[in-house]
């Protein structure tokens, strides 16, 4: 219920706050509450049926595609700007790639794997929400840059009328998320399940497209990456060699097995993810 929680409160704080008028508003609600679904019927099924599985992989995955494409051609197609489609290299001044139609598969992946890196490093108390208020709260910062055309063009960002509103939106993900770690805090007491943990992550690839800022979600999402990743080389590498490389994964299990605390595995992640935040919002003047 802790999922339910979180997006009730970004639901009604960005209708109370938001600007209605502002499409991206919508976009941002409308694929965060369809992740949001797809999760709370497999935690459903989980809970309720007492199915330990909840929703096959292809279920859960084929739903996810569908919301992702659909909020990706819209993306394509509702562009005010002939740059709406370039790929902002970070660090490097002016330097972008076009995209073109491509721009359609690019946020596709953004947002699934987005969606599932934070659902898999949901795995201790805490260790999923914290970073993703971090990260929330710097696209945030991106958010009302982009839509000032005097601070784009200061920082040499692309300028994205509009997008200003979506710090509204980051701003009651952070609100919701810090709600919910106090009571998600070690031991916890509540919990997100896929209903948050996708939707949240789903949010937050949505968020950085936006902003035109893909690969500095890349970097300040440095857990979720790390995370996926090592599910990844674990499974690759006992198909093909029938060895493992970590003792279990996601990599937070990892150092559990090895015999780290669970609070030192959740802060020491949420450490390195304040660094990566930093590192990210040094983006937009370090060029």
């Amino acid at each position: 219920m802790g999922g339910v929680l979180i997006l009730l409160s970004v639901l009604l704080s960005v209708l109370l706050w938001g600007d209605w008028d502002n499409r991206y508003i919508w976009l941002l609600l409308g694929v965060t509450l369809a992740f949001g679904a797809v999760g709370f019927v497999d935690d459903y099924k989980k809970v309720v049926y007492k199915n330990p599985k909840g929703l096959s992989a292809k279920q859960k995955y084929f739903w996810q595609s569908l919301v992702a494409l659909i909020a990706a051609w819209l993306m394509f197609h509702w562009a005010d700007l002939p740059a709406h489609t370039d790929l902002v290299i970070p660090f490097m001044k002016n330097m972008v790639i076009e995209l073109g139609p491509w721009f359609i598969l690019m946020t596709y992946f953004v947002i699934v794997g987005s969606s599932n890196a934070v659902n898999l490093t949901d795995g201790l108390d805490g260790l999923a929400i914290m970073p993703a208020v971090l990260v929330s709260a710097a696209l945030s910062v991106f958010a009302y840059l982009s839509g000032h055309s005097v601070f784009s063009d200061y920082l040499n960002i692309p300028y994205i009328p509009g997008a200003g509103e979506v710090a509204v939106f980051g701003a009651a993900l952070v609100g919701a998320g810090l709600g919910f770690l106090w009571f998600n805090t070690y031991p916890a007491q509540v919990f997100m399940g896929d209903v948050g943990a996708l939707a949240i992550g789903a949010a937050l690839g949505v968020m950085a497209v936006i902003v035109r800022q893909e690969l500095v979600l890349v970097i300040m999402g440095g857990i979720f990456v790390i995370e996926t990743l090592s599910v990844v080389i674990q499974v690759a590498s006992f198909k093909m060699t029938g060895k493992r490389v970590f003792r279990m994964a996601p990599l937070h299990h990892h150092f559990e097995l090895k015999g780290w605390a669970e609070p030192k595995v959740i802060v020491r992640f949420w450490i390195i993810t304040l660094i990566l935040v930093l590192v990210g919002l040094a983006s937009l003047k370090v060029r």
